[in-house]
């Protein structure tokens, strides 16, 4: 049981999300990172936090959540 895959990510002042599908990208003052996040997982911004939900609960969608 992830706990951690479970809790929102809070996106601080001054850094902005960008999601494209399967790709996240941050840009803060401190530079930018861009990742692609595996398929049965998927990413979606709310107001001020990143959520990371995976969509069954078989054993790769587990591992992949966190």
């Amino acid at each position: 049981m992830s706990r951690i895959g479970k809790n929102p990510v809070p996106v601080p002042s001054g850094v902005t999300v960008d999601i494209d599908g399967q790709t996240v990208t941050v840009k803060g003052p401190k530079g930018s990172l861009t990742h692609v996040v595996a398929e049965p997982i998927t990413v979606e911004q709310t107001d001020s936090a990143i959520e990371v939900k995976r969509p069954d609960d078989e054993r790769r969608s587990k591992s992949l959540h966190g």
